[in-house]
């Protein structure tokens, strides 16, 4: 893929994520209007979150960081690369069966060891009931992300980054519905989960046959491709679902104080937008893209790719987290502060979106750097670095739980993720000049820092200068401070050099 392709598959698979993730907005504020922060709430996000768990490791965190480098050299070798992703769909797909078998017989003890402080009370069994219904969204979701692979490995980025997009459509529509016919709103909503991931698996799969890769179940055989596929997956599995392990330890601690779960819940969905608009679409795009040029022995367009991705991450994440640090709680009582959701609920929320507005960068950058080991097929390190991730962020969720409450989950992420884009970054500096900085990138990272440092002062003046107009109107203020906002921020940016606006219309044009 050619460096300018590459940014206009970033754009490609940015955008549809992008659409995506407004609909996840509708979806969460649809959510918070009918359910709030109660314990019909808690007991949802926690059903839901098993799935997407266990989906981070099984498929997205794993499994498909070991199988696209090695589906994307065989496609780029000419070699049988529909029959190596058949046997691959089938090892999956028996592992996804029986894991939903465990899980629905388990699922009690799944639901202690993500919300132990729900025992004793109403919020457990209600997650119990939720959980059988949703879990076997996994099966479906995962075997999406395989054909999801298998798409973005031959440049096809499209149809896997618009799937998404259903599963908010149709769990607004549940809610809706529920609400209207009188049916139990969270139990229409989870019933919509395992639908939503049936509508994905569909569209992913005939994307997948039209492009000529009409995969067909085959009788699981552990083959030495397979077993090789299962060593590289194994350290992947904790590597790739880092996030999701230290989120799980988040609601735990989270689930000994009333209502904090959500307020994490949607913490976490805002500061999502801007790490996947940016971070999955680089992941997506770079990683198939380095493993073919590794292929082909091309180190200096593996480079030049590497720093492209660098720099186009840095010029969208940083102004993101400072207007996640500097204007929180106008951006949460806007989104969310109706029906159910109370104002005391808004500003619970918004200090864990301002937490975890300072860990952005880091999540990103982690998104930039794991391909580089993953494209080498090196597993092992990245397994080794989430580990330590992991201690700090159990260490300091618990340790700092008694002292400042549910705040000690996002502290605790945001310093775990911190820690680990350290160690890739540290870990990669042993890969030699093929990830070197080249001088665009090192004379555009303080330009960009710079134009976000005065996007932070405009933010922070104009809230105050904006708070009659949000008196009268929250959504009308908010759209003018962050549209006020975007404007210095590029305005500022085109007059640094920090980043050109013919690079993105270039991107756009040539393919």
């Amino acid at each position: 893929m050619k460096p300018i392709r590459l940014i206009r598959g970033f754009l490609t698979v940015g955008v549809w994520t992008l659409a995506s993730r407004i609909l996840g907005f509708v979806r969460d504020i649809v959510f918070a209007a009918y359910l709030g922060a109660g314990p019909m709430a808690e007991a949802f996000v926690v059903a839901f979150s098993l799935p997407n768990m266990f989906r981070r490791f099984f498929a997205e965190g794993a499994f498909n960081m070991a199988f696209v480098p090695q589906f994307s050299k065989r496609v780029e070798a000419g070699e049988d690369a529909r029959s190596f992703a058949e046997q691959a769909m089938s090892l999956l797909a028996t592992a996804l069966v029986l894991l939903s078998v465990l899980a629905t017989i388990f699922m009690p003890a799944l639901v202690m060891a993500m919300a132990s402080g729900f025992a004793g009370d109403e919020r457990f069994d209600l997650a119990v009931d939720y959980g059988r219904i949703a879990f076997p969204y996994i099966f479906f979701i995962s075997l999406a992300a395989l054909f999801s692979g298998v798409l973005n490995a031959t440049g096809r980025f499209a149809a896997a980054a618009a799937a998404p997009v259903l599963l908010n459509i149709i769990l607004v529509a549940a809610m809706v519905i529920g609400a209207r016919s009188g049916i139990e709103i969270g139990r229409a909503l989870v019933w919509g989960v395992p639908l939503a991931g049936i509508a994905q698996l569909a569209l992913v799969w005939y994307a997948a046959a039209q492009a000529g890769f009409a995969l067909r179940i085959r009788r699981p055989r552990l083959t030495p491709e397979m077993k090789r596929l299962a060593i590289l997956a194994a350290p992947a599995a904790l590597a790739g679902g880092v996030v999701q392990v230290n989120l799980l330890v988040g609601r735990q601690v989270a689930s000994f104080f009333e209502g904090s779960i959500q307020y994490l819940n949607l913490a976490d969905r805002l500061y999502q937008l801007p790490l996947g608009v940016v971070a999955i679409a680089i992941g997506v795009v770079l990683l198939p893209d380095l493993s073919r040029r590794l292929r082909a022995g091309d180190e200096a367009g593996g480079r030049h790719g590497f720093n492209r991705a660098a720099e186009f991450a840095l010029f969208l994440t940083l102004p993101c987290a400072v207007a996640l640090v500097v204007i929180p709680e106008p951006l949460i009582s806007t989104l969310f502060q109706r029906g159910a959701f109370t104002p005391e609920d808004a500003r619970a929320t918004a200090l864990a979106v301002a937490v975890y507005g300072l860990g952005l960068p880091a999540f990103v950058l982690q998104k930039v750097l794991q391909p580089l080991f993953y494209a080498r097929e090196d597993t092992r390190a990245p397994f080794r670095y989430a580990l330590v991730a992991m201690g700090v962020n159990a260490v300091l969720a618990i340790g700092l739980a008694p002292f400042v409450g549910y705040i000690a989950a996002a502290v605790a992420t945001t310093t775990a993720g911190w820690a680990m884009m350290v160690l890739l970054w540290a870990g990669s500096r042993r890969m030699g000049a093929a990830v070197a900085l080249d001088d665009r990138l090192r004379r555009r990272i303080w330009r960009i820092v710079l134009a976000s440092a005065g996007l932070g002062v405009a933010l922070w003046l104009g809230d105050r200068a904006l708070q009659p107009v949000f008196a009268l109107s929250r959504p009308l203020a908010l759209a003018i401070l962050v549209l006020g906002g975007s404007a210095v921020y590029f305005i500022i940016s085109h007059l640094l050099d920090a980043f050109r606006f013919s690079d993105l219309r270039g991107a756009m044009r040539r393919g």
